[in-house]
């Protein structure tokens, strides 16, 4: 039997202007290849939010990607669903503060 290799890969989705195309949860679903059912377990969690929640939920497309993330963490690294969020929140203040970095590098 070969050897599995992980390879990590950061997705750079935040940095980019943001986009005002939300979608549903029936097209969130689509795009990340997941059931419905999977995605309102996602939302449930509290490991994807929506960005508005009237007259129903919407959310930005950079969903999709962090759906991926999600997956293959669960899929590839077998985390269970709190350490996902445990892990996405250290990214996301990790993504924040590497921003933040580069704008202070700007204003010397």
């Amino acid at each position: 039997m070969g050897t599995i290799h992980y390879q990590i890969v950061h997705y750079r989705y935040q940095s980019r202007p943001a986009s005002r195309n939300l979608l549903t949860a029936d097209e969130l679903a689509k795009l990340a290849r997941l059931h419905p059912d999977m995605v309102e377990n996602l939302i449930e969690w509290g490991l994807v939010d929506p960005e508005e929640s009237e007259p129903e939920l919407l959310f930005p497309e950079t969903a999709v990607p962090r759906i991926w993330r999600i997956m293959r963490l669960r899929r590839d690294l077998g985390i269970n669903w709190a350490g996902i969020g445990v892990i996405l929140d250290l990214l996301d203040k990790i993504d924040h503060l590497e921003r933040e970095i580069a704008w202070l590098r700007k204003q010397t």
